[in-house]
């Protein structure tokens, strides 16, 4: 479980300005006010696009576009569950429906609680046997159903 800064601009200008003038500073700024906020906040938006030089359509397509941006708060815990190929043949399908009837909601949601928010990964190079996950950062690997159940046991708590 992390904790993560309020919202604030001028925080968010600052971390702007660190990584404004390295080249295709887009990513590594968004990712940053990630780190901070949890997500890149809708107020962030028009401050990345002034600082270099884009439309606002611009920064909210990337934002969009990429699952590991968030636009809103994450749960207290985070539970990403592998969506490679590699993993999916290796029976993900159904260990992400699974998960998603257990908690309520659908990958890229929060559980109404606020526990938990339920994300895909693209990768976690861990598919050569058997689908993985991350909670909180932590890589697990080999998942079925019993180390998922205990996986959302965990992240529940």
């Amino acid at each position: 479980m992390q904790n993560y800064e309020s919202w604030s601009s001028e925080r968010a200008a600052d971390i702007i300005r660190q990584h404004a003038n390295r080249p295709g500073a887009m990513l590594p700024v968004l990712h940053a006010l990630q780190e901070a906020f949890g997500h890149v906040p809708e107020e962030a938006v028009p401050l990345v696009a002034h600082a270099l030089n884009l439309s606002r359509a611009e920064v909210h397509g990337v934002v969009t576009f990429y699952h590991d941006f968030r636009r809103d708060p994450p749960g207290r815990h985070v539970l990403k569950l592998c969506r490679a190929e590699a993993c999916q043949a290796m029976g993900s399908d159904d260990l992400a429906a699974r998960a998603e009837q257990r908690l309520g909601v659908t990958l890229g949601e929060t559980t109404l609680d606020g526990r938990v928010t339920l994300e895909a990964v693209c990768c976690l190079g861990l598919c050569a046997c058997a689908p993985s996950a991350m909670l909180d950062g932590e890589v697990v690997g080999r998942l079925d159903a019993a180390r998922l159940d205990a996986l959302l046991y965990e992240a529940q708590r």
